[in-house]
């Protein structure tokens, strides 16, 4: 079953084309349409690699000092715990396909939240949540750790991720966004 999400703030799209559920935890497979300018913060995850495999535009995947750019057809996987961020530093859209091993509901569950929260309109202008409580809570469930000088704030980010689970903020977004 396929299910898509919209980001209304930033544009970008998302179709899960096979979750963890449905993989029996193989792989969470997701369609993504990113638009110019778009893309993530260096991150790092711990539980699973990223490969990402394009197929229109191009898509442009940092990690540390090294870039590589992705045409159509070109695929790339980063590796548990290497630290990253991908991005479309072009004009157009960029279609490529996301593919998390072994699949992540968190993962999944973080997209949904995230995209809801926007539709809901409690975000910045990038599409990021506002309440700090709330960005530790997705973070956390995401497996998606700050790379960098934003690796200085880890333990109050930790602090808060505890906090969205003890306060049921956590309970609350998955409540909301992922059922």
């Amino acid at each position: 079953m396929k299910a898509t999400i919209v980001n209304p703030i930033i544009k970008d799209q998302v179709t899960f084309t096979e979750t963890s559920a449905s993989t029996g935890g193989r792989i969470s497979r997701l369609e993504v349409t990113l638009m110019p300018g778009g893309g993530t913060p260096m991150h790092y995850h711990r539980n699973f690699s990223e490969t990402f495999v394009v197929s229109e535009g191009v898509l442009t995947v940092t990690m540390n000092d090294r870039f590589v750019r992705l045409a159509p057809g070109g695929h790339f996987t980063v590796e548990k715990g290497v630290s990253h961020r991908f991005s479309n530093e072009t004009n157009e859209p960029v279609l490529f396909t996301t593919i998390v091993e072994p699949g992540s509901t968190g993962f999944e569950n973080a997209l949904r939240i995230l995209y809801g929260l926007a539709e809901d309109g409690i975000t910045d202008n990038k599409g990021m949540p506002r309440n700090p409580l709330i960005l530790a809570a997705i973070s956390d469930m995401s497996d998606m750790h700050p790379a960098g000088a934003a690796m200085l704030f880890l333990p109050v980010f930790k602090l808060l991720g505890l906090i969205s689970r003890i306060s049921g903020t956590e309970k609350r977004l998955l409540s909301k966004y992922c059922q």
